[in-house]
This record gives structure tokens, C-alpha cells and sequence, in this order.
């Protein structure tokens, strides 16, 4: 293919899967990339092809045609990617057509007692394999909650001898339900692996009630570590079950590019009197109603403006409520906005549906703020909430305007969770301090203040402790230092 056949300009910077063809049509390479315009235009430049390896250059040069498909995200192109390396078995993909990337969950019905094991490679052996997932360390972890959840064998011995079991961990933490020993029946067991099985298949309901509950248990006690081990546990399950990742019925179609020809479709959707260049999206964040946060991101001609990036500790609101924190930090921040006379946004998105939608609205409408467009995108269904239109806007799932808005809610979302760790971590970190005997408030406040954080006081040497914090002997700077670790 000639360089100049190939334009840059027709392929959009946004995630996806690219398809290279030869000259009688065949398929010969099947490529991802998060950014579809940077990976494909580095092909046909003369500088690679130049100093590229002999395998390189020979797909370079025989490449006759090209397309790609856009993707939400870095997942659904592993995912795309890997299904049509099987459909087309391209010649210089070779060393991907045995799927080793990703992992798989397989269940051996030959077994006495079946489990779940990872595999990559999916064979003809009569076992159930579920997969592949791109996310290979949730889905390991996921894996071990599941078989101390439900009991399950995790040993790969089929026969473990009384040694092997005196010494086994997982029986003496009560994680196996012990088949070995005799204390389970096959019926008895196979009703456990059935009801794992259920997970798999996407049932994850129940588990996600349960893990939520003890959330609630350990934030109540102030575990505030443990709670987030239990959040981390559900968010593994629903990034690897939850979600079904959707079907791709023409997978090399082009689709519009985002920036700003999403702007323009997304000012016609939503029938906006003025082109939406600025837009700023709100979300938030607790465990449990403590130290709740909440950010605010702002998009410039469809594209992420992380300068002007924002984020909120709630002040007002106490537990866990989701309205009030809406309206206390567009409170905030619009009364803000009026006082200094600064430009306001030509559109605003809330992270929710009519409930959070209304007390951004009322919120405003205190303030007496300018008439400005506000919407809410509802995440499971992705419906659009407008002010004033009895039932939500639904848009095509490949609709560049949605895909806006998805990133405008998905970057508020990860900027409030991020704030959110952030001030988690500290919090565990600082009440290290307080189950230290002889540690106060006021110490504690002017070891922090003195060294930034529990690390660095854990850094210092007793001498240094004691020079810096006035009042703190010898003795408390080494019993600080110990009981630190």
C-alpha cells in the first residue's frame, strides 16, 4: 500500500481494533490500540518500515487494505481483538492464535471433587470454560474468593495424603469445605460447585448484597481497611460477571470520530441554542456516608481539560446521602462562579438519574444562576435525563454524542474514586498513630505536620523525630518507630 493512501485524518484517536488486509482481500493482521490514529499511522511510516525486523517490514509491505472498529474502552478491544484472531486466524498473528493472553476459568466434570482452575488455553477435554477476561488479576482474586466462599477444593492433588492434609492451610482457615477427609459427600459438594457456578454464569446479585453488608458492618466499626477489601471484592465481580461485553454485529465498519463533530451531534440531540464547547461533569463518592468527596471534570471541545479539574470534600452532609451532596457542591461551586463573574459552562452532566438531576436543579435555582443546560446520564441503562421531558433520551449505543457523555461521566467517576482512596489511605494511615500509647491529638497533629505523612515519620530516625516535635523524649520517638513497623 502506498503511504499516501493512508490517511490519518479518517481514523479517530479513541480505542479499537484495526483489521490489515492484502491485496486478494485476505486478512493478514489483526491489531489493537487505545489510540486507533497513533498505532495505525506508525505502519506506514518510511522511518519504521526502515529499521523494523524482517516480519515487520514484510506485513508493512504487504498490507492492501485496512479498516478498524472504535471501542468503548481498552477491555472491549481485547476482547474484539481476540475474537477475530480465532474468526480469521491471521498469518502474522501466528503467535496469537492459541489465545495465551487471556485467562479463562475451567471446571474438570471428570474430577471427583471439580474446582475452579485459570487456564489460557482452551481445550477439547469435556471441561466448562468460562472467558476469556482482559482483567487477569481481578479475575485471580475473584477465582480465591470464590473457592473459600463456597468451600471449594483449591489443592491440585486429587488424592492428598494425611500429610498433605494435616498441612493444609486452606482446611485449617476453614476456606475448604475438606472433600478429602471424607466430611463432604459428592451430592454435598456438587451443590457447592453449583452454586459457584451460578456466579459464573452472571448471577452475582446475592454475593453483591452480601459483600455490601459487610461493608456497612466494618465502616460502622470504623474498619475502614476491611470495608474497602469487601468494596474491592465487588468490584471484581462485577467488572469480570457483571458485565456483558456487547456484540459486535459488523466488526470493521468505521465509525464518526469523537471531539468536536461529537460536540456538534450532541448539541442536536439535546437541541442546545449554543455549540456545548465547554462542559463540566459532576460525581461522588463515600464508603458508607464517610468521607464523602465529590469531583468535578471539565471537557473542552469534546476533549478532557485537566487543568480545570476540581475536587470536593462534602461538609454539610452527614451519611450517605447522594442528593444533598449534589446540591451542597454545586453550591459551592456555581456561587462561586456568580460572585467572581466567571464564564459559566454551556452544559452541565450529574452523574445519576431524575432524583440527582432535580437537586442540581434546585440547587441552582437557589442561586438565582443564569438558565444554563443541565442532564443527567443514568449509568445502567444510559438513559438521559432532561429537565422538563417526562421520559429519558435513549441514543444508539455507537452514537458519538453518547460517547461523549460516557466519557465525561466515566472521567468524574475515576477522578472522585481516586480523590476518595486518597483520603482513605491517609485516614489508615493516621490511625496507626492513635493506637500508639502516649500519642494524643496534639502529638499526633505535630508529627504530621512535622513530616507529611505516617511514611515519612516511619523514614526518620528517633533523633529526627525528637528534633522536629517539641516535647517527644527518646523513648516515645523509638516506641513510635516500633510500633510503625
Amino acid at each position: 500500500m502506498n503511504v499516501r493512501e493512508f490517511l490519518p485524518s479518517l481514523v479517530p484517536p479513541e480505542p479499537g481494533v484495526y483489521v490489515y488486509r492484502d491485496r486478494f482481500g485476505k486478512v493478514i493482521y489483526v491489531g489493537k490500540a487505545v489510540n486507533l490514529r497513533r498505532r495505525m499511522s506508525s505502519y506506514f511510516q518510511p522511518a519504521r518500515a526502515a529499521r523494523a525486523d524482517a516480519k515487520l517490514r514484510s506485513l508493512i509491505h504487504s498490507i492492501a487494505d485496512w479498516s478498524f472498529t472504535t471501542v468503548r474502552n481498552e477491555d472491549e478491544a481485547l476482547i474484539l481483538e481476540s475474537r477475530l484472531i480465532k474468526e480469521y486466524a491471521p498469518y502474522y498473528n501466528i503467535l496469537m492464535r492459541d489465545d495465551k493472553r487471556y485467562l479463562m476459568l475451567k471446571i474438570d466434570f471428570r474430577e471427583k471433587f471439580p474446582t475452579l482452575r485459570a487456564a489460557r488455553l482452551k481445550k477439547e477435554d469435556g471441561a466448562r470454560y468460562f472467558g476469556p477476561f482482559p482483567h487477569g488479576s481481578a479475575l485471580r482474586m475473584t477465582m480465591e474468593y470464590l473457592l473459600a466462599r463456597f468451600g471449594l477444593k483449591a489443592c491440585r492433588n486429587p488424592e492428598p495424603d494425611e500429610s498433605a492434609r494435616k498441612h493444609c492451610m486452606k482446611r485449617v482457615m476453614r476456606d475448604c469445605c475438606a472433600p478429602c477427609t471424607g466430611l463432604v459427600t459428592e451430592v454435598a459438594y456438587r451443590q457447592k460447585l453449583d452454586a459457584a457456578i451460578q456466579v459464573l454464569d452472571g448471577d452475582i446479585e446475592p454475593l453483591i448484597e452480601d459483600l455490601k453488608a459487610q461493608m456497612r458492618n466494618a465502616a460502622g466499626r470504623q474498619q475502614f481497611e476491611r470495608a474497602a477489601r469487601f468494596r474491592d471484592i465487588a468490584a471484581n465481580l462485577e467488572a469480570v460477571f457483571g458485565r456483558r461485553v456487547r456484540v459486535f454485529e459488523h466488526p470493521e465498519l468505521p465509525r464518526s470520530p469523537s471531539g468536536p463533530e461529537a460536540v456538534r451531534e450532541l448539541q442536536n440531540v439535546l437541541k442546545l441554542p449554543n455549540y456545548p464547547q465547554l462542559i463540566i461533569g459532576f460525581d461522588n463518592s463515600n464508603l458508607f456516608g464517610t468521607m464523602a468527596v465529590s469531583s468535578l471534570v471539565t471537557f473542552r471541545d469534546g476533549r478532557p481539560d485537566r487543568e480545570h479539574y476540581r475536587r470536593f470534600r462534602v461538609k454539610t452532609v452527614t451519611g450517605s446521602n447522594d442528593f444533598a451532596t449534589m446540591g451542597e457542591v454545586l453550591t459551592r461551586h456555581f456561587s462561586r462562579l456568580i460572585a467572581e463573574k466567571r464564564p459559566l459552562p454551556d452544559l452541565v452532566l450529574i452523574d445519576g438519574g431524575r432524583g440527582q438531576l432535580s437537586a442540581a436543579i434546585e440547587a441552582l435555582l437557589k442561586l438565582n444562576c443564569p438558565p444554563l443546560p443541565v442532564i443527567g446520564l443514568a449509568e445502567r441503562e444510559e438513559e438521559i435525563y432532561i429537565p422538563g421531558r417526562a421520559e429519558p433520551l435513549r441514543l444508539d449505543r455507537h452514537s458519538p454524542a453518547l460517547r461523549l457523555l460516557q466519557a465525561v461521566r466515566d472521567e468524574s467517576h475515576r477522578f472522585a474514586i481516586t480523590f476518595h482512596r486518597e483520603l482513605r489511605l491517609k485516614r489508615i494511615e493516621q490511625s496507626m498513630l492513635d493506637d500508639i500509647p502516649g500519642i494524643g491529638t496534639l502529638r499526633k497533629i505535630r508529627l504530621l505536620k512535622a513530616f507529611g505523612s505516617v511514611r515519612n515519620i516511619r523514614a526518620a530516625t528517633p533523633e529526627e523525630l525528637t528534633a522536629k516535635v517539641p516535647g517527644l523524649g527518646l523513648a516515645l520517638a523509638e516506641k513510635i518507630l516500633s510500633a510503625l513497623g
